[in-house]
């Protein structure tokens, strides 16, 4: 038996238990790579969400009254268990979800690294005392944990999104429930199974699989459930906002994105290039912060295409766990259709395909690397989220209009820019309205930067300081008669 199938458990787990479905119904996981089914999970329901629950909050208690430093010791634990198992950890995360085997141990790592920020930011989860305006009143302004807290996590990144709430939930007292997406649920058992090795109380992790409705319902209908954090589409997120409404929960929402990729005349143009394949092919462009639209100015526009198709027509495309693969196939035959209407609708604009252009050779859901040239505002991938591998290039003339361009979508997540100078870097912080924006660089996501976005791609931020305030409440207290 490989590593990586000791961490593949075909069981939810419910107050320190591992359990079936109640109906005895299963779903099967699919390696997308090679269409085999790689095993099964429960197909959970809302009567074991109720259950998990239940169990988290009966944990409660006693979970946010353990002293901070019993706290911070499992969140080592559990960091430490991450890095031991590192290369289990990658592989079952490719063979369940195809990305390359160095991208999947990388996103084991950054999760680790969450984990071990959030133990020691809850360190500075600090409150205030405040000048009263009465003579003989003190004001105290203290933090608590929110309670128990719900987590939908999509499958694109099984692991690490998991990591970005988990953490901070368990550093500060939080009891979790979790519903990793069904086409990568072995990820998020995973924690589970992690959680347990370490020492987590019973009921304080748990993790279900199975109907994304009954379970996102249960959560959402419970009075218990005091906060919902989920990342995935613009169109699931504003359901939940909607749905948290009956029990005002606080609600932590990343959400699409539609990225633009501005480079500037005065760009390095080799260092745009490299940061654009990152930006665009990493997962096969199937990230929300990926370059989605890649705006370069005429001066160096025919330059950077010419570079930017010779790295794709060099890339690997294969099986993620092949030696020198940069690029697995996509999550299933809906994406792989999702990318050829984009494309289609482009080139029936006019659009020009300059590299790739179609399903890749060895079939299944490999899809090749694209560059499309004469790219226009009117063609849909210039509104709508692309999530794979199709980087379409505009060309601009003025920085204005490239910042109009830039902002006339609806999502504002991630924006990448690459230029020489840094009056412009400042001047495009005031204009590009995202929630971040990378100057010079492909790659941002950080564990010591808050991540999350603006306007429909959603509300709270993960990562940073900013990412444990979203799993605490505020209190008040005046002391009069001092």
């Amino acid at each position: 038996m490989a590593d990586w199938q000791a961490w593949k458990k075909e069981a939810a787990f419910v107050d320190g238990a591992w359990i079936g479905a109640d109906s005895g119904e299963s779903i099967d996981v699919t390696n997308p790579a090679t269409g085999e089914v790689i095993g099964t999970v429960p197909n959970c329901g809302d009567a074991e969400t109720a259950r998990a629950i239940s169990a988290a909050e009966a944990a409660y208690v006693g979970f946010a009254a353990m002293s901070l430093m019993e706290r911070v010791g499992l969140l080592w634990k559990l960091h430490d268990a991450l890095m031991d198992n590192q290369d289990a950890l990658g592989e079952l995360l490719t063979v369940e979800m195809g990305k390359p085997l160095a991208e999947a141990k990388g996103e084991i790592a950054i999760g680790a690294q969450y984990v071990r920020w959030f133990a020691e930011e809850a360190r500075r989860a600090k409150g205030e005392i405040v000048p009263a305006g009465v003579n003989g009143r003190r004001i105290l302004v203290t933090k608590h944990p929110v309670g128990v807290v719900g987590m939908i996590t999509p499958w694109n990144f099984p692991s690490s999104m998991l990591a970005r709430k988990v953490a901070p939930a368990l550093a500060v007292g939080c009891p979790v429930v979790a519903k990793p997406a069904t086409a990568t649920p072995y990820s998020g058992l995973a924690w589970a199974a992690l959680a347990e090795d370490v020492g987590y109380p019973k009921g304080v992790v748990n993790v279900l699989t199975g109907s994304a409705r009954k379970i996102a319902g249960a959560m959402m209908e419970s009075p218990v459930v005091r906060k919902i954090t989920f990342t995935g589409s613009t169109e699931v997120g504003k359901e939940l906002i909607r749905q948290s409404a009956d029990t005002v929960k606080k609600v932590s929402m990343e959400l699409g994105g539609n990225a633009p990729f501005i480079v500037f005349d005065d760009a390095d143009l080799d260092k745009a290039v490299e940061g654009a394949m990152v930006s665009k092919f990493r997962n096969s462009g199937q990230t929300c912060v990926c370059a989605n639209r890649i705006y370069v100015q005429a001066g160096i526009h025919d330059a950077f295409v010419e570079k930017l198709v010779a790295e794709t027509r060099a890339m690997k495309v294969g099986d993620g766990r092949e030696e020198g693969v940069v690029q697995g196939p996509l999550i299933d035959a809906d994406a792989v259709e999702k990318v050829q209407e984009f494309l289609d609708d482009a080139t029936s604009k006019g659009g020009m395909v300059a590299s790739g252009g179609k399903p890749h050779d060895l079939g299944g859901t490999f899809f090749e690397p694209t560059v499309i040239t004469g790219a226009t505002q009117d063609m849909t991938f210039a509104h709508e989220e692309i999530f794979g591998p199709l980087a379409p290039v505009f060309k601009f003339d003025t920085e204005e209009e490239a910042i109009a361009m830039a902002n006339d979508t609806v999502f504002g997540l991630a924006s990448y820019a690459y230029t020489s100078d840094l009056g412009r870097a400042f001047r495009l912080n005031e204009g590009l309205k995202y929630g971040m924006i990378g100057i010079n660089s492909g790659l941002i996501t950080t564990v010591e930067a808050p991540f999350g976005g603006v306007k429909e791609s959603g509300l709270g931020k993960e990562g940073g300081s900013q990412g444990l305030e979203d799993y605490l409440e505020t209190k008040y207290v005046c002391i009069d008669g001092i």
